[in-house]
């Protein structure tokens, strides 16, 4: 299968890039092809709401910023996972952008499968980004392979790494 895992943290050896890693490492290991890309290094701006897409840009945004490298990721991939740091009970803006910018299409023309991985400094904070990946698993009509949490204690352990590679192992 072909995965696309949109990483957010902006620490490059953060937690939740840690994550975004382990799938990686477990995918390829299972012969799948991965790409991994941290959009917190991007800039893509929010949804103008002028509607440019669903008239005279057929699909099309508007906006030529970073977004026009992901376009052709996501719409190629099979399997969609979301990695983000939860700052404040929800999935951070460095993600929420390119969600937000699918509007444009709709929903990935392939994506069957999605996964989120999301780690905090405390638990019980992560409902809202969950609620959140569920619903667009729904809007999507897509599989929810499950979710991965990790807590400050939780983070870069082993019983994290296996939880992420249990995700795997649904695909």
């Amino acid at each position: 299968m072909n995965i696309l895992i949109l990483q957010s943290s902006p620490r490059a050896k953060g937690n939740t890039a840690w994550m975004a890693e382990e799938y990686k490492n477990a995918a390829e290991a299972a012969g799948h092809q991965v790409t991994l890309v941290n959009v917190s290094k991007m800039k893509i701006a929010g949804c103008l709401a002028c509607e440019y897409c669903h008239g005279k840009g057929n699909g099309a945004c508007i906006q030529k910023d970073d977004m026009q490298e992901l376009y052709p990721l996501m719409a190629e991939a099979d399997v969609l996972v979301l990695a983000s740091p939860i700052y404040y009970f929800t999935l951070n803006a460095q993600i929420q952008a390119p969600i937000q910018r699918m509007y444009s299409v709709n929903k990935p023309a392939k994506v069957r499968k999605m996964a989120l991985l999301v780690s905090s400094y405390s638990p019980g904070v992560y409902s809202g980004a969950v609620s959140e990946f569920n619903d667009i698993c729904g809007y999507w009509s897509v599989e929810n392979t499950g979710v991965v949490t990790a807590k400050n204690d939780e983070q870069k352990t082993e019983a994290t790494k296996q939880k992420i590679q249990e995700l795997v192992k649904k695909l």
